[in-house]
């Protein structure tokens, strides 16, 4: 899971460059809260490392019928 929570956080650093570089106003808030929410979701991930003892948590993924892909977390643990 940590792996996840970098990838998260790279992902909030370029969102972050792009709307630093933006010109158009609505890509500047666009970018901005988009950088906002990855830095939310690596937090979340984050904290689920931390409430586990800092052990790394397999979460297992589930194609659906649809087609999409779901994230199921361990019993007893938040996603």
């Amino acid at each position: 899971m940590q792996a996840q929570s970098e990838k998260l956080r790279r992902g909030a650093a370029e969102c972050a460059l792009i709307r630093d570089l933006a010109t158009d106003p609505k890509k500047r808030e666009l970018f901005a809260r988009l950088a906002e929410h990855l830095d939310v979701l690596a937090l979340a991930v984050e904290q689920v490392i931390a409430d586990s003892g800092g052990t790394d948590i397999a979460m297992t993924h589930q194609k659906q019928p649809c087609g999409i892909v779901t994230t199921r977390c361990p019993d007893g643990l938040a996603p």
